[in-house]
């Protein structure tokens, strides 16, 4: 089964209006109170000061772009990303939630503005300008939550009207980057691997005598690696046996180890860092 055939691209597009814009008035002021040229300082104003739901939009679709990479791989500079066809409808699924909530988010938000505006007012003192606030449509305008899913094209779909020998130069020119794709993706299925064992190792390390830190050990430590490991088995669209025999030995690592032990037996994390230091110790990173 080729890659085409196996995983479609998608694209996730998230906007959100900044609230924010340069008062060139108290820039100037600023500049000229410290005797300083004009490019040494800018004076930016937040628009929602003393306010919250515009940065909760903000952060909820930070995490949505985060959500949307540990599900794909990297593919386009673009922005478009590699979906296996075996995640589709769970991806699909999941990505119309988080798009039916960013909505309601923004619906909430466009309610309350006219309030808002009032309440920044407060906050911003000489600073508010209504005429930097545009109208409730326009804002609602700054705001969008857009899928968009392709086929991953070969080289052998080119149907372009230009001489046969040209067409061959694309051809061969597109096959060169997709297999430079190709390779960029799974490596970055191997960082995503060395970081999180790197990682795991590090945090069970025990330090000795005065430097010793009672470390905070929470529920996501084994609920992480053992979603890679999940992920890992779809995005290894390669079907690459070493990387496959890596996740492996990862998930026989960490198969029956316990939050309770971790937390509590210093003989238990020595034994559980080993078991991930050997898998560590088997492959050229």
């Amino acid at each position: 089964m080729s890659i085409s055939t196996s995983s479609v691209l998608v694209e996730m597009n998230i906007a959100v209006w900044t609230a924010n814009k340069v008062d060139r008035s108290a820039t100037a002021t600023v500049i000229n109170d410290n005797s300083a040229v004009r490019s040494a300082a800018q004076v930016r104003k937040n628009l929602m000061a003393g306010t919250t739901q515009r940065k909760e939009i903000a952060d909820y679709a930070a995490s949505c772009r985060v959500w949307h990479s540990t599900q794909t791989l990297p593919w386009s500079d673009r922005g478009a990303r590699l979906l296996p066809t075996s995640l589709f409808l769970d991806y699909k699924a999941e990505a119309n939630l988080r798009r039916t909530k960013f909505n309601s988010l923004v619906d909430g938000f466009l309610q309350d503005y006219p309030k808002l505006v009032q309440e920044a007012q407060v906050h911003m003192g000489s600073l508010f300008d209504a005429a930097d606030y545009p109208d409730v449509e326009a804002i609602r305008d700054k705001f969008g939550f857009r899928l968009v899913f392709s086929p991953v094209p070969e080289a052998g779909d080119f149907r372009l009207d230009i001489p046969a020998e040209e067409l061959e130069a694309i051809k061969s020119g597109y096959d060169t980057d997709f297999q430079d794709r190709v390779f960029d993706a799974t490596g970055s299925l191997w960082r995503q691997l060395h970081d999180m064992l790197t990682s795991m190792s590090t945090k069970l390390q025990d330090e000795e005598g005065d430097e010793a830190v009672k470390k905070r050990y929470h529920d996501s430590f084994l609920d992480n690696a053992d979603t890679l490991c999940r992920m890992l088995s779809h995005l290894n669209i390669t079907n690459d046996p070493v990387l496959d025999g890596a996740r492996q030995r990862m998930e026989d690592a960490i198969k029956g180890l316990n939050m309770d032990g971790i937390r509590s037996d210093p003989f238990y994390r020595a034994d559980a860092k080993a078991k991930l230091d050997d898998v560590l110790k088997q492959y050229e990173w």
